[in-house]
C-alpha cells in the first residue's frame, strides 16, 4: 500500500520514454524518428544509444525483465520498463487480469503517443510509438514459462498483494523455477520488511534480493526507492540504480527501515495532523490550509490521508507498531482514536465517499 499524491510536487507531469536504441523509432516518419532521438517523447535532451554493449552496460546488464502483478503497479512497471527498450514478461493471476493489464498499458501509451504527437496528420506516428513499446511486452501466466522461456530473466520483479506469507511463498516457488543465481530477485513493497520476504530463500538468493519500490501511477512518477537489506550484496544495489536511471527514473539508497524514506517521514506526519484534530488545536481545513500555503504542500495531511484511504493509514501504523516497534520510535506511530473510529464504521475516505471530509 503506498503514500502517493494526485498532484504536482508529488506527481511528476513529465511522461518519459527512452529512445532504446533504433528498435523504439521503427516504423515513424523520418520526421518523428528524428524528434524522438534528438528531444525524447517528452522534450528533454537524450542521447542515441548506439552501442548495444553500451546499453546493457548502462542498464545494470539487465536485459529482460519479469514482473509478477499486473495491477496498476505491475502494468506501470512494465510500461516503463519495456519505455526504455527492454524486454518484458508480466505475469497475471489468469487471461482476465492479462487482458486487463494490457488495457491500461494501452490507454497510458496513447495518453503519451497524443502529447508526443498532438498533430492530426501524425496519427500513424502516434500508433507506430505505442505498437513499439507494447510489443516489448509479453502477457503470461505460468511461472515455469516464465523461468524456462526463451528470454530468461535477468531481474524479477514482484507488485503482488502486502501479504507477507504470500509473497514469501512466491519466491519459494520461484527459487524452484528459475535456474540461473544471477537473476536478481526484487519485492516492489512499501511497508514490508525485505528480509522478512527474502529469509525464506537460500542465502545465495538473499544476496541477489532486494527493495524496488516504485510510486503510483509509475508512468510519471520519478522516484525509486532501492532498499538494501542485511544479505544484499553492494552489486546489486549499483546494478538496480542504474536500470533504475536507464528507464528513467531516480533512485534513492535506503537500509531495510520502516516505510524506507518517503512513507517513513510521511506516515508520522500524517498522523500527527490527525492527532493535532483530535486535541482540538485546529480544524481540518485550518490544518490543511496551513500545510499548503505555509509549507507548499499540494494537499493538506487531513486531505491527503483521505486519498490515501484511511484504512490504509491504519494497516501501516497498525503494522510498525506491534511488528517493528524497535525500530521506529513509538509515540509517532501510537493509535489515533478519530482514525480508528472512522475505519470501524468504514468511512475510508475518498474511496467511500467520506472519511475526514465528506466527498
Amino acid at each position: 500500500m503506498m503514500i502517493n499524491s494526485r498532484r504536482s510536487s508529488f506527481l511528476s507531469r513529465s511522461f518519459l520514454i527512452r529512445a532504446g536504441g533504433l528498435r523504439l523509432s521503427q516504423g515513424l516518419s523520418d520526421a518523428a524518428r528524428s524528434s524522438l532521438f534528438r528531444n525524447g517523447p517528452s522534450g528533454r535532451n537524450y542521447s542515441v544509444t548506439t552501442s548495444r554493449s553500451d546499453e546493457v552496460k548502462s542498464s545494470g546488464d539487465v536485459r529482460n525483465v519479469t514482473i509478477i502483478g499486473a495491477g496498476l503497479m505491475g502494468s506501470g512497471i512494465a510500461q516503463v520498463m519495456a519505455q526504455a527498450g527492454l524486454s518484458v514478461t508480466l505475469k497475471g493471476l489468469n487471461d482476465s487480469n492479462a487482458d486487463q493489464a494490457r488495457s491500461t498499458i494501452l490507454k497510458s501509451l496513447g495518453r503519451i503517443s497524443k502529447k508526443k504527437f498532438p498533430d492530426d496528420g501524425q496519427v500513424k506516428d502516434r500508433q507506430a510509438l505505442v505498437d513499439s513499446v507494447i510489443s516489448r511486452i509479453k502477457f503470461s501466466n505460468s511461472i515455469r514459462a516464465i523461468a524456462d522461456g526463451e528470454n530468461r530473466p535477468d531481474l524479477i520483479v514482484e507488485a503482488i498483494v502486502e501479504n507477507l506469507e504470500i509473497k514469501r511463498e512466491l519466491f519459494t516457488r520461484l527459487d524452484q523455477n528459475v535456474r540461473s543465481e544471477d537473476c536478481i530477485f526484487a519485492s516492489n513493497t512499501s511497508s514490508l520488511r525485505i528480509s522478512d520476504i527474502s529469509s525464506v530463500l537460500p542465502q545465495n538468493r538473499q544476496r541477489n534480493f532486494a527493495g524496488l519500490h516504485f510510486f503510483n501511477p509509475v508512468p510519471q512518477m520519478k522516484l525509486v526507492e532501492i532498499v538494501k537489506a542485511s544479505e544484499t550484496s553492494p552489486e546489486v544495489i549499483d546494478r538496480l540504480a542504474s536500470l533504475s536511471k536507464f528507464i528513467g527514473k531516480t533512485p534513492v539508497r535506503c537500509k531495510d527501515t520502516p516505510g524506507f524514506i518517503v512513507n517513513r517521514l510521511l506516515v508520522p506526519f500524517l498522523l500527527e495532523s490527525m492527532r493535532m484534530l483530535e486535541r482540538g488545536e485546529a480544524t481540518k481545513e485550518d490544518i490543511d490550509t496551513a500545510m499548503k500555503l505555509g509549507a507548499g504542500h499540494p494537499m493538506g495531511p487531513i486531505e491527503l490521508s483521505d486519498y490515501v484511504g484511511l484504512d490504509t493509514m491504519k494497516f501501516i501504523s497498525d503494522g510498525w507498531r506491534n511488528e517493528r516497534g524497535g525500530e521506529i520510535e513509538e509515540g509517532l506511530v501510537k493509535p489515533v482514536e478519530a482514525l480508528d473510529r472512522l475505519v470501524s464504521h468504514s468511512k475510508l475516505g475518498t474511496k467511500t465517499k467520506e472519511g475526514f471530509y465528506k466527498y
